[in-house]
C-alpha cells in the first residue's frame, strides 16, 4: 500500500468531495473512487456512508481518518527526523502569525535569525488567531505566534513576550496630558475599538465591566493598525498594546498613557504541535524567541 492512498483518503474525508480530493492530488474521480473501495477490500470494512446525500464517513472511517493523518504526517516531516539528527540549520522554516506580532514584534527576531542562518529560507504567513491553532495542527506552519494563547490538545505552548495595553489618544485630547489614568477614567469616552471577536477585544471589555466603566463604542476595527489610524484622525480614544505605538509616539502622531489601575497586559505565545519532530532551524529559532528582545538583535 503507497502512503498516497492514506493521503488521498485524508483529502476526501476533509473535504467531503470526491472532486476536490481528485484536484489535490492530480488524478481523476474514478481514481479516487478506485483506490478507497481498494482499501475497503483490503481492510474488509466500509469506510464510508453510500446512499445519503451528504459524504459521511462510517465508524471504520474515522478510526481509518486518524490513522491516515498520523501516517501522511509523519511521512511529510520524515525530512525534519533526519535532518534534527545532523543538527544542520538548514531548508524552509514557516512562520504562522497575527498580523500585529508579524508587523511590531516579529521583525527583530526575523532579522537576527537571517543574519545568523543566511541559508534557511523563512517564510511568515499572516492568519487571524483562530486559524493559528489548525494551521499548527495540520503541519502548515512550523510555529504559531498568538496573543492570549489558549491551551488546546495536542499543541504546546510557550511564552514569547508580555506587552502592557495603554490607552492612546490625539495629542490634542484633554487626557494627553496625563502621566497615568485608570479605568474609570474613560467613563463615558467616545471609544475605537477591535471588533467583539478579537481576543484583546475581549480583555478589555471585561476589565471594564469589572470596573463598572461605560464607553461609547464609535467603530469598530479588525486590527490595530486601523484602530491607530481612526484615532488619529477621530475625536476618541482606544487600548493597545504598547509596543503597536512607539512609532506614532515618537513623531508625536499618538498620545500613549499608562493605565495603571488596574495595570492590562497582553501575553503572547509560540505555538508548537506536541511530539512532532523538529528541525534544527525550528529549534533555533524558537530559543531566539524565547531570548529577551535586546539580545535577540
Amino acid at each position: 500500500m503507497q502512503i498516497e492512498t492514506f493521503k488521498i483518503f485524508r483529502d476526501l474525508a476533509e473535504s467531503g468531495s470526491f472532486s476536490r480530493a481528485a484536484a489535490t492530488n492530480g488524478i481523476t474521480q474514478s481514481a479516487v473512487s478506485q483506490q478507497i473501495r481498494a482499501l475497503e477490500q483490503r481492510f474488509q470494512v466500509s469506510l464510508i456512508q453510500r446512499g445519503r446525500r451528504l459524504f459521511a464517513l462510517t465508524a471504520e472511517g474515522e478510526a481509518f481518518l486518524g490513522a491516515s493523518r498520523e501516517i501522511v504526517d509523519v511521512y511529510e516531516h520524515l525530512d525534519d527526523r533526519i535532518k534534527s539528527l545532523s543538527n544542520i540549520v538548514e531548508g524552509q522554516l514557516r512562520v504562522g502569525v497575527i498580523f500585529s506580532i508579524g508587523l511590531h514584534e516579529l521583525p527583530p527576531y526575523i532579522n537576527a535569525f537571517r543574519r545568523a542562518h543566511p541559508v534557511v529560507e523563512v517564510r511568515v504567513e499572516y492568519r487571524r488567531s483562530w486559524e493559528l491553532y489548525g494551521a499548527v495542527m495540520e503541519g502548515d506552519v512550523d510555529i504559531g505566534l498568538v496573543c492570549y494563547p489558549v491551551k488546546k490538545k495536542g499543541l504546546l505552548i510557550l511564552p514569547f513576550l508580555n506587552d502592557r495595553l495603554v490607552m492612546i489618544c490625539h495629542p490634542h485630547h484633554p487626557l494627553a496630558g496625563r502621566s497615568s489614568i485608570s479605568l474609570r477614567d474613560l467613563d463615558g469616552e467616545r471609544f475605537i475599538s477591535f471588533e467583539p471577536d478579537q481576543p484583546t477585544r475581549k480583555v478589555i471589555d471585561r476589565a471594564l465591566r469589572d470596573q463598572g466603566v461605560h464607553i461609547h463604542h464609535a467603530i469598530e476595527f479588525d486590527s490595530v493598525e486601523t484602530v491607530k489610524r481612526a484615532v488619529e484622525i477621530e475625536n476618541g480614544i482606544s487600548i493597545v498594546p504598547s509596543r503597536t505605538v512607539r512609532q506614532e509616539v515618537e513623531n508625536a502622531a499618538l498620545s500613549a498613557v499608562e493605565i495603571t489601575a488596574p495595570q492590562m497586559w497582553r501575553p503572547l505565545g509560540i505555538l508548537l504541535k506536541r511530539d512532532r519532530a523538529r528541525s534544527p532551524a525550528v529549534r533555533e529559532f524558537v530559543a531566539l524567541l524565547q531570548k529577551p528582545l535586546e539580545l535577540a538583535n
